[in-house]
């Protein structure tokens, strides 16, 4: 430096700097390093800001006043240090010769403001608003030039007159301009022009970019929040970040307006922000899936190396699947030339992930890196602090210093580290969002045999569980570098400090790696374990909420609740064995900083006699020892994170590796051409490894025909409709449909939405289009009764409507959407006769709607076939016959046959049908039938063809139309007066799914009783005494360690040396011991106790709720409960519990040595505890240790009640967000069952990328809440820790005052203790708030454990006896019932005796209460008045049990559980293989389970999906045979069944359910044509007329009256019916008249009663 500042100014000067109460530094350190070192900063992180400028523009700011100033302001900085460079140019022509510094200091700082000035300029010209780089410039530019303000200022007052007066002049204009320069960029500058970003959030329109990024939610905003979320799309809260300033970003005070709005008011949805654009789906998702398809490339890509040379046969246009990792298959290539064998190589997601969110990543680690050197900083400032108090002729300015210097440290580390946390919790939350996106997408486009290996529940979990895996992971995934350079820093300065005897301790850390290794790898094989178990109850339980219906029918409940239990048992098994490592691993991993302490301390003082422990080495040791605790304490659970996530990423990458649908499979080419559809050579199965389900297929469609599929039961019909659109796997030939497709499945797919967002299916809202599809498809009427009209909310599945009407829905939406081929899968056979002609005529048939598009209509109705186009006739997977009506006729043969031998009762039917509707206008006002007018045709042509047909078949003479059928003309909906919309904005519609509540306020006090009562509360106050203990042992180690250091003051050290390790050792132990104790008791019996009572209860509740419950609470919510609250309460409460303890009692110990010690520290403590009571109110108990101290606590104490009531700020924020984000959860997962229910519907209407987005919109309203969340933690973070760096300050503060008083031991431990407050202030806060926010968990585990229960199972002294019912007598006496309390009656006064062994026939019209009727059999509805009697036995006074397991019925929808087929049939085994093929013979299904290789061990998929939809229904017959119980209620069984397999099956259950009472709902009146009662008239609401029993309701509209005539005579051929007394036999030859009820009145929706 002489060279520089020459001989006259030295550089550095002890007497003058260090060894005097004025300290100063010399003139050569003023002009060299603190002029220097502003500048070097700025010069060195330019390049990197350049280029950070460069790739990020955020528009273009207008030049403001405060910019100018600031321009203006650097430019004059840079004139004034150039005009002390050119006065020193003065001054050597005025031969004043100046050192080499005056010249180069002024040059380097002119050329540096000139930089500054630059930044400045380009910033405003892209888009920065605030500027952290020229923040920090400037705040080390006024920290620096404050000493030579100060030395200037002590030389003017100690000189006469200042000698240098223009440098004088200049520096102090300098010193003005850099502090101007640093508040004017404190303030943030205007918002930038042509940004995405809303900068200014108090009033933002929306600039044109941003409206673009919203029309993704525009499209679907009144599709799925209705029309008013448009204006919420537009009404954005926009989040304060954006436009904060650097200083508001660091100490997160943006986020002070959210805490004080959720102190006053408990926050909700509405309050929050919305979510930053680089934290969207759509930035998130896209940016995963593009690196993940780069690594799929890759691994294709390695799989076929260009080394090797390849013969490949031409592969024929086959699979039908993409996307999967296996690439080509082994059979198409034949090596010739090859250096090795190509290994199958899978992609890497992990390496996707790396790539995607890496760099984003490392801007965290960065920061962590920084705040690990600092963390080492104040170790040796206690070095100093202890050394200075030793000395007692030192300076007080030395102590002060490292005081201050001490806190400023501390601060900064708070800072650096809290940013670090940001960025690995936004980290986390990206991955989880890019993750649940992929998962969602993928889940649309997999295969149907992937789907059967990642079921429902499996990919829920992939979503809920194993993506907050990833999460939780990226929080501390720097510790696994980070520790290991913390714990190699910590071993270095402590050699320094102890010399070689650190081996010893080094020695027990190399010990515990293998320790931890061992425990690690078990984890590892657990965790798959438990994972397993998780998927296989999660998938139960979906199963189980799904099917809740049919197990309440069945009484099934108590068996599937022991099977649940069952899995949840051997989940906890698995959980108790992780738990008892994770105890090893706590104990190990926390004991051994005191261990490593405890062998180098005893080492050291016992190699050497010279090696004496005082106070310096023993507490700058300990401090180091407390640092190495964190990573040592990290480590482990970082690791076992770590195998957690290794798992789950296994898992995920497995699902996204599954096959895709290939969407190319089907030519969707719109070229013009003579067919719409065209197979040719088709060969088709459902999944590569199985059979085909399809043989040579060849079917040409002409544009604009009607072509009707028929077959038997499994032979391939909807398979052929799957094939079209692209469903199952192509094995051969060509597919191609041109244009658009509609479709309707066999069972109808609703989503829960209003009845008009179903139907416009997210097209733009037409009024007439939309009156005529409603027109068409008979849901006019419908929207009468419904309680918001077309406006009403439809609940999951469409549950409730009726099967009839949620058909009608299907219809309408296809309708609407106006594609050019239509593909409709048996839509028939969920409607009565009436309107299953109604739609026909008006939709699907030659003159309907439809009139000019091509469709393919699957049938079982074959009365409409002489009117279709074209037929094709299915058998065993091929077309067996193919041609028009006519054609099929001439060939005479097996569908001739069939015809000859069932047309008959088709056609009968539907003659009657019109009959009776004729018959019904002279009965009921024009109203009442609104929706069955149009039923009848009477054009020419059709008619002339069915008596074509007739006379064809030769049966009976062609039968001409009445005149009264004439009569009726059908009118087209254009004529038709439309009613006006029905906007019922007026009257609030209620909706039946209610959305999810979220308690407010404080998790209330009994919440947590209800988790200890679960625990054990002798067991939880035995648990926190240990705690306590283990902390005394702790904190009484590190006052022994006070007294040792204190023996080299009083040279006794040789004499105590092995009673001091000896007793040192013991507490030391002892504390290890009480950890251990304590972890095996509270995480391994009462945790894991608590968490299995927890579930049972759950389990039981809601297995116990009424059906009504069901119906209003969506799956996906139930789902929500028991996948991610009961993980929170099985993992997350029990650790969040146990270092909840851990630094709540270490807390309270290093107040108690602070104050013990510093009596006066309890001036500092107490205002700091009020602010921290203030931000958190977490109340602390403190304890005295003497009198003295017992005086101050009480004064304490007094002060804290009165501020008790002061500002929660955040708890009151976090606890409620933490709310709002597990509300926000459920409507991902429903929303993506209902997807994946729906997922053919989806891909069929090209709606694919829809759903993505409303995927999407779900995931980011989930993340707006989280987000939030995870920053008020960083708030609290910076405000709590700057509290513990006061107590730090404090604490050295007062140990310089009293350092005459106190001696260097206990300072050390004091300020040891103070400097590990403010980590464990930190984290206890974080652990109260995660508790709490955890707990809430417990509190909506709770709500459902309390929900309201249907009647007893069983009744004990009410019980039946064990032959009941003997005979199956049923009466109803006055019986009403009603869906829900408040509503209208569905069934009103019904009166009803029937006798046993009669069989009774139910028919009605859609919607008309079939179902409901029956559904008071069961008590799944509860009578409102009257009684139903079952062998004189009042089916309400006896347990639900008893009464259930006592009927059988075969539902409307039949419901599968995934599992064998023989568990399908009998679920426990009571009955023997011989029993069971008996059922399957019976049911007629033997044959198909013959051919199956695994015969009754068949899989069935999840939802019987591998099934047709008819062969469900007769596995359900099956197992109807099986329970033959003596009253059988069939509810459409036979709905999707052939006519032929129908009639075999009406054979069936009148042989072997001869002597039993059956009730049939039906509607093809053939199937209740030969049941055999006559019911006599009765004098109230059920009616019969010539053998048919009416049950009727009053009808207001038509005054209430009953009808003055029968509604009907059924008119039968002579031929057909038998003489009095003559038996009726099985055939179709010989049938008698059946009694039957008919369900009537105005068709009262299912909606309307339950909404």
């Amino acid at each position: 430096m002489e060279r520089l500042c020459g001989p006259e100014l030295p550089f550095w000067v002890a007497n003058q700097t260090l060894h005097t109460d004025q300290p100063d530094l010399p003139l050569c350190f003023q002009l060299t390093v603190l002029s220097w070192l502003p500048c070097i900063y700025l010069w060195t992180v330019s390049p990197i800001y350049l280029f950070y400028l460069k790739k990020n523009n955020r528009g273009y700011i207008m030049m403001s006043i405060m910019n100018r100033f600031k321009t203006v302001f650097g430019l004059l900085l840079w004139f004034v240090c150039w005009t002390d460079l050119f006065y020193t140019f003065h001054e050597t022509q005025q031969e004043i010769s100046q050192p080499p510094i005056f010249f180069i200091t002024p040059l380097m700082l002119g050329m540096t403001m000139l930089l500054a000035t630059f930044f400045i300029q380009c910033e405003r010209l892209r888009g920065v608003q605030s500027s952290g780089v020229l923040f920090i410039f400037w705040f080390l530019s006024v920290l620096c030039a404050v000493v030579p303000f100060r030395s200037k200022i002590l030389q003017a007052s100690s000189e006469v007159e200042v000698t240098d007066k223009l440098r004088f002049t200049t520096f102090y204009f300098y010193f003005g301009l850099v502090v101007l320069e640093l508040i004017l960029c404190c303030f943030n500058e205007k918002p930038p022009l042509f940004s995405n970003v809303v900068a200014d959030p108090v009033s933002h329109p929306l600039q044109p970019a941003q409206k673009l990024s919203t029309l993704c939610m525009l499209e679907h905003a009144s599709y799925i929040e209705g029309p008013e979320c448009f204006e919420d799309c537009l009404c954005l809260n926009v989040c304060p970040e954006s436009t904060a300033g650097f200083l508001s970003k660091m100490t997160f005070w943006w986020f002070t307006s959210m805490a004080i709005k959720g102190y006053k008011m408990p926050l909700e949805a509405k309050d929050l922000w919305s979510l930053n654009q680089r934290d969207s789906s759509k930035a998130m998702v896209p940016k995963l899936l593009k690196e993940w398809e780069k690594e799929q490339a890759k691994a294709k890509r390695k799989q076929n190396p260009s080394s090797q040379v390849f013969y490949s046969k031409p592969p024929p246009s086959t699979t039908n699947h993409i996307g999967g990792a296996s690439g080509a298959s082994p059979e198409e290539d034949e090596v010739l030339l090859s250096d090795q064998k190509a290994v199958p190589r899978q992609p890497s997601f992990l390496r996707a992930l790396i790539k995607a969110f890496g760099p984003y990543f490392l801007i965290g680690s960065a920061y962590k890196l920084l705040q690990d050197v600092i963390t080492f900083v104040n170790p040796q400032l206690l070095r100093m602090l202890i050394s200075f108090t030793k000395q007692k002729d030192a300076p007080d300015w030395w102590g002060y210093s490292l005081a201050f210097l001490m806190f400023f440290t501390a601060f900064l580390q708070t800072l650096i580290l809290h940013q670090h946390f940001q960025y690995c919790f936004v980290t986390g939350m990206h991955v989880r969002t890019a993750l649940i996106g992929a998962i969602y997408r993928k889940s649309l486009a997999i295969t149907n045999a992937a789907k059967r290996s990642s079921t429902l529940g499996e990919v829920v979990n992939l979503m809920s569980v194993d993506a907050q895996r990833f999460m939780d992971l990226t929080t501390f995934l720097n510790m696994l570098w980070s520790a290991p350079l913390q714990i190699m820093l910590t071993l270095y300065f402590l050699w320094q400090n102890l010399g070689p005897s650190v081996l010893a301790g080094v020695a027990v850390m190399i010990l515990l790696i293998p320790f931890n290794a061992v425990i690690a790898m078990k984890s590892r094989a657990y965790q798959v374990e438990q994972m397993q178990h998780k998927d296989s109850r999660i998938k139960l339980m979906n199963e189980i909420l799904n099917g809740i219906k049919v197990l309440k029918l069945y009484a099934w409940e108590n068996s599937f609740k022991e099977k649940v239990l069952a899995i949840r048992q051997k989940e906890l098994d698995v959980l108790k064995k992780a738990s008892y490592l994770g105890a090893l691993s706590t104990m190990a991993w926390t004991s051994a900083p005191f261990m490593v302490a405890l062998t180098t301390f005893a080492v050291y003082v016992m190699v050497d006699e010279k090696n004496i422990l005082d106070a310096e080495t023993a507490f700058v040791s300990l401090s180091l020892f407390n640092i190495l605790r964190f990573p040592l304490n990290m480590l482990p659970q970082v690791i076992s994170s770590l195998v957690q996530t290794s798992v789950s990423l296994k898992r995920i990458q497995s699902f996204l590796s599954h096959d895709e649908l290939d969407p190319n499979s089907v030519d969707r080419k719109n070229t013009p051409s003579d067919f719409s559809v065209t197979v040719v050579n088709g060969k088709f199965t459902w999944a590569q490894e199985e059979s085909p389900v399809l043989h040579n297929i060849n079917v040409l469609v002409p544009q604009g025909s009607l072509l009707a599929v028929v077959g038997h039961v499994g032979c391939g019909k909807s398979s052929l409709i799957s094939a079209l659109l692209g469903e199952t796997e192509k094995l051969e030939g060509d597919v191609s449909v041109r244009g658009s497709v509609a479709y309707v499945p066999q069972q109808a797919w609703i989503q829960n939405a209003t009845l008009r967002d179903n139907i416009l299916f997210g097209k733009l809202y037409n009024e007439q289009k939309y009156r005529c599809v409603l027109e068409a498809c008979a849901l006019t009427p419908d929207l009468e009764v419904l309680p918001g009209g077309d406006m009403t909310e439809i609940g999951e599945k469409g549950i409730n409507l009726s099967g009839g009407q949620r058909q009608r829905v299907s219809l309408a939406r296809a309708l609407y959407s106006d594609a050019d081929v239509y593909l409709l899968d048996d839509p028939l056979s969920a409607v009565d006769a009436h309107v299953s002609k109604h739609i026909f005529d008006n939709l699907i048939g030659p003159e309907g709607a439809l009139k000019g598009k091509t469709r393919i209509l699957v049938t079982h109705g074959i009365s409409y076939l002489p009117q279709v186009d074209n037929i094709v006739v299915m058998a065993d997977g091929r077309v067996s016959e193919m041609g028009s009506y006519q054609e099929l006729l001439k060939q005479n043969g097996a569908f001739a046959e069939f015809l000859r031998n069932y047309a008959l009762e088709d056609i009968v039917e539907e003659d009657e049908a019109t009959e009776e509707i004729i018959d019904d206008e002279d009965l009921y006002p024009e109203d009442t039938l609104s929706n069955h007018t149009d039923m009848v045709d009477s054009e020419p042509v059709i008619n002339e063809a069915k008596r074509k047909f007739i006379r064809q078949i030769s049966i009976i003479s062609a039968d001409g139309e009445t005149p009264k059928s004439r009569s009726v003309r059908r009118h087209g909906c254009s004529q038709r007066k439309h009613p006006e919309p029905q906007e019922k904005e007026s009257q609030r519609i209620e909706k039946l799914i209610q959305a999810e509540t979220a308690e407010t306020g404080r998790v209330k006090l009994k919440v947590y009783l209800e988790y200890a009562k679960a625990v054990g509360l002798l067991l939880s106050v035995l648990i926190c005494i240990l705690y306590g203990c283990q902390s005394a042992a702790a904190i009484g180690a590190n006052i022994w360690l006070s007294e040792w250091t204190n023996d080299a003051l009083q040279n006794q050290t040789e004499d105590n040396v092995n009673m001091r390790v000896g007793v040192y050792a013991a507490l030391g132990i002892t504390q290890g011991v009480l950890l251990l104790a304590t972890c095996l008791l509270s995480q391994t019996y009462s945790m894991v106790r608590a968490a299995k009572l927890m579930h049972r209860n759950l389990l039981q509740r809601v297995l116990r709720a009424p059906q009504a419950f069901f119906e209003s609470s969506p799956v996906g919510r139930l789902i929500n409960r028991f996948s991610k609250d009961m993980d929170a309460i099985d993992s997350q409460i029990p650790h969040q519990i146990d270092i909840w303890m851990h630094t709540f009692w270490y807390t309270l110990n290093v107040v108690l040595v602070c104050s013990a010690l510093t009596p006066m520290f309890l001036l500092v403590v107490a205002p700091l505890m009020v602010f921290y009571w203030w931000v958190q109110a977490c109340v602390s108990t403190f304890f005295s240790i003497d009198n003295k101290i017992l005086l101050q606590y009480v004064v304490f104490a007094a002060v804290i009640p009165i501020l008790s009531k002061g500002k929660r700020f955040y708890v009151a924020t976090s606890r409620q967000l933490k709310r709002l984000e597990s509300i926000n959860r459920s409507p991902i997962y429903s929303h993506f069952s209902e997807t994946i229910t729906g997922s053919s519907v989806i891909r069929a209407f090209g709606r694919h990328s829809a759903f993505v987005c409303m995927s999407d919109m779900k995931v980011d309203e989930n993340q707006k809440s989280y987000y939030p969340g995870i920053v008020s933690n960083r708030w609290l973070g910076v405000r709590i820790e700057f509290i513990g760096n006061c107590i730090v300050l404090f604490a050295a503060l007062f140990a310089v005052t009293g350092k005459d008083d106190l001696n260097p031991g206990l300072v050390g431990l004091s300020v040891s203790y103070a400097l590990q407050v403010t980590m464990s202030l930190n984290w206890m806060v974080r652990m109260t708030s995660d508790l709490e926010n955890n707990i809430v968990a417990v509190e909506r585990v709770k709500e459902y454990s309390e929900t309201k229960t249907e009647a007893p199972w069983e009744i004990e002294d009410k019980k039946p006896p064990p032959d009941w019912p003997i005979q199956g007598n049923v009466e109803f006496h006055n019986y009403s019932v009603r869906y829900r309390e408040g509503l209208d009656l569905v069934l009103k006064n019904l009166s009803l005796s029937v006798k046993g062994g009669e069989k009774v026939g139910i028919v009605g019209r859609t919607g008309a209460g079939k179902s409901s009727m029956t559904l008071c059999l069961f008590r799944l509805l509860e009578a409102a008045e009257g009684e139903i009697s079952i062998d004189d036995v009042k089916i309400s006074e006896i347990g639900l049990h008893d009464l259930r397991s006592k009927l059988t019925i075969i539902p409307q929808e039949p419901v599968l559980f995934s599992g064998t087929l023989r568990m399908n049939l009998d679920p426990f085994e009571k009955y023997s293989d011989e029993e069971v093929w008996k059922a399957l013979e019976h049911s007629h299904l033997h044959k198909f389970v013959r051919n199956q290789p695994a015969k009754l061990e068949m899989e069935c998929s999840e939802g019987g999906e591998n099934l047709s939809v008819g062969q469900r229904q007769l596995v359900c017959l099956a197992r109807a045979l099986l329970r033959k119980t003596r009253i059988l209620i069939l509810d459409e069984a036979t709905a999707a069944i052939d006519l032929e397999t129908d009639d075999l099956i009406q054979s069936t259950i009148r042989t072997q359910f001869e002597d039993c009472t059956v009730f049939t709902i039906a509607h093809r009146l053939n199937t209740v044509m030969d049941y055999k009662r006559s019911v006599n008239p009765l004098r109230s609401v059920a009616r019969t007329c010539a053998g048919i029993a009416v049950a009727w309701q009053p009808d207001t509209r038509s005054g209430g009256e009953a009808p003055r005539a029968c509604p009907r005579k059924l008119r039968v051929p002579a031929s057909r019916v038998p003489s009095r007394g003559q038996s009726a036999t099985s055939g179709t030859a010989s049938r008698r008249v059946n009694a039957g009820i008919v369900a009537r009145g105005s068709p009262t929706s299912r909606a309307h009663q339950m909404a």
